[in-house]
């Protein structure tokens, strides 16, 4: 079995997709059809991540509590998923290239920042 992928989001923006059938957002604030993949990490990048799109200087928008961890099973995306990286030689992250099936998505953990992950 393939590592499961991690994406963080909104929760909100998680619970409008769960209605649609797919979740779509590849990033904080911009779309799969925008960047043409939806971002994820496994787990040891995630905490990076989190620093990253949702840091101290980049907070407007969502509390600590509106973020969620979709846990994703590669194995049931019906679409490619490519490790890159952004830079050459730099560290690969998961990228989906499609929608993500919300039957993909087989947990949904919250969030803390203040307890350095997943509560």
């Amino acid at each position: 079995m393939a590592e499961l992928l991690l994406h963080l989001t909104e929760g909100p923006l998680w619970e409008a997709a769960r209605g649609l059938g797919t979740y779509e957002m590849s990033t904080r604030g911009c779309t799969l059809h925008e960047v043409g993949f939806i971002h994820c990490s496994l787990p040891h990048q995630l905490d990076g991540v989190a620093e990253a799109l949702y840091g101290a200087g980049s907070r407007a928008g969502a509390s600590d509590q509106d973020l969620v961890v979709l846990v994703i099973d590669p194995a049931r995306l019906p679409v490619p998923v490519r490790y890159e990286a952004a830079a050459p030689g730099g560290e690969e992250f998961p990228h989906v290239y499609g929608p993500v099936p919300v039957d993909a998505v087989v947990e949904v953990r919250s969030w803390s920042r203040e307890e350095g992950g997943q509560a």
